[in-house]
């Protein structure tokens, strides 16, 4: 490990923007670590309940890639803020909703991780409970928690380090597990089961596309600490093509397992054991955990931001301890694993219709943040600005706060999930197009709004008020 900013290994930045000085990398590491952010087994299911939820194996695959591809576009429009800003992407939020303001979506982003954290964590848990031959499931959950918390707390380089090394396992273990899906079924026989319906090709679409919008909100966490010289199209390239191209992997994977009728809904981490066969079982285990940590070191560290984000803007903190940096990632890890420890199949497979629903909170709040910072601000921001509730940005901007409950409450009759089916899908048999409806109509809400805010500098202010 080199040294973090700051003289130590430990990373030191939290809230603040990353100076100049510091910066460091190269865009193609954003290539790593969304691949192997992506290509791991929550996105194999993720592709599998395109088949449980009726679509054909190929339209699935296509619908899919669609998905992959226009939910990648926002995810690394996000990214692409981040060598301009040096900040996190929900501080940079401020800009868009104001500094109190920004706060309203937080809360439910918090919840989205932890239930993702959580969920990642049972799968590793299990994953190491079969490596190591034990059978109490608090010891996997523990160690995997540790695991998470350590990456977590030396922050921003180890996790990129982490990304890589799961990239190698990744391609290595999904190839084999590839190579043994061929060799043990008869692939032909996925295609062709079932007719092709628009409604359930949709779906697929809606899948991957909510999967990678998820990201939004931290990503640009990740791209920072690149030097402000370093071109947007790189990063925005780097980060979709690893993300897309990781996503559709793991996704046509769970597609053709679905399709081909093995038992792995109901048992994921076992049934990737028994693919890959008793002498190679490890190998699988080893996968499952290499890329379930490092999505869940973007958790625990995008949520720890995201927790700090919400009490600054009320605290007015502009920067914060080492000591309370540490506590913040092992409070978030600690709540992750006692919901681990206390999750039931049941409750698990409930929480994860909750996280389907707050997707809808991820489409506005998109929407809302690109339209601003390219089209209304055009990467023109004041930095100071973003930590000072009585500055440029006020506590409250209203047009964005109502753009993006109008947002949310637009997709409502369009919703077909578990938990609720909205009387427009219903209309249209059953087809959920409410993040197309909610992207389109908030995008066009806001920017009709918003075209001609006072707010705007004349340039990048950056925190000793010298512009950019």
């Amino acid at each position: 490990m080199t040294q973090q900013a700051g003289g130590g290994v430990v990373e030191t930045r939290t809230i603040e923007m990353v100076a100049e000085r510091e910066r460091h990398g190269h865009p193609h590491n954003q290539f790593t670590l969304w691949f192997s952010a992506n290509l791991q087994i929550t996105a194999v299911v993720d592709g599998a309940l395109a088949i449980v939820f009726g679509a054909e194996a190929l339209a699935a695959i296509i619908g899919l890639l669609i998905g992959n591809i226009l939910g990648g576009i926002v995810m690394a429009l996000h990214s692409a803020q981040g060598p301009r800003l040096g900040l996190p992407q929900m501080i940079s939020s401020r800009a868009q909703f104001g500094v109190k303001g920004a706060t309203l979506p937080l809360i439910l982003v918090v919840l989205m991780y932890v239930g993702f954290a959580a969920t990642g964590t049972v799968l590793s848990g299990q994953a190491l409970n079969l490596l190591f031959g034990v059978s109490r499931p608090e010891f996997g959950i523990l160690l995997f928690g540790g695991m998470t918390a350590v990456v977590a707390i030396v922050g921003y380089k180890l996790i990129h380090l982490v990304g890589r090394v799961a990239t190698i396992i990744s391609l290595i273990g999904f190839a084999y597990l590839t190579y043994r899906l061929f060799s043990t079924y008869d692939v032909a026989l996925a295609f062709g089961q079932k007719p092709f319906t628009i409604s359930t090709f949709l779906l697929a679409v809606a899948l991957s596309a909510s999967w990678q919008m998820t990201f939004a909100p931290y990503v640009a966490d990740y791209s920072r600490y690149l030097p402000s010289s370093t071109s947007k199209t790189a990063t925005f390239n780097y980060t979709f093509f690893g993300s897309v191209i990781g996503a559709q992997l793991a996704m046509t994977f769970g597609v053709l397992i679905a399709a081909l009728g093995g038992n792995f809904l109901k048992n994921q981490v076992g049934f990737m054991g028994e693919l890959a066969g008793p002498a190679f079982a490890a190998v699988a285990f080893m996968t499952i955990v290499a890329g379930k940590l490092t999505v869940n070191c973007l958790n625990a560290y995008g949520g720890f931001m995201t927790m700090l984000t919400t009490v600054s803007s009320f605290s007015n903190q502009r920067t914060i301890s080492q000591a309370a940096r540490m506590a913040y990632i092992i409070g978030f890890v600690a709540v992750s694993m006692v919901v681990a420890l206390l999750a039931s199949a049941d409750f698990l497979n409930n929480f994860k219709n909750f996280i389907l629903v707050l997707l809808a909170v991820f489409v506005p709040w998109s929407a809302v943040n690109l339209v601003d910072y390219y089209l209304i601000s055009k990467e023109r921001v004041d930095i100071p600005a973003l930590y000072d509730p009585n500055g440029r940005y006020g506590a409250y901007n209203w047009p964005a706060l109502g753009s993006y409950i109008a947002g949310v409450l637009i997709q409502i009759p369009f919703l077909n999930q578990a938990l609720y089916q909205g009387f427009a899908a219903r209309m249209l048999n059953g087809t959920d197009i409410s993040w197309i409806v909610g992207l389109i109509f908030t995008s066009v809400l806001y920017y009709v709004l918003a075209r001609k805010r006072q707010s705007v500098p004349d340039g990048m202010i950056l925190p000793d008020g010298r512009k950019a």
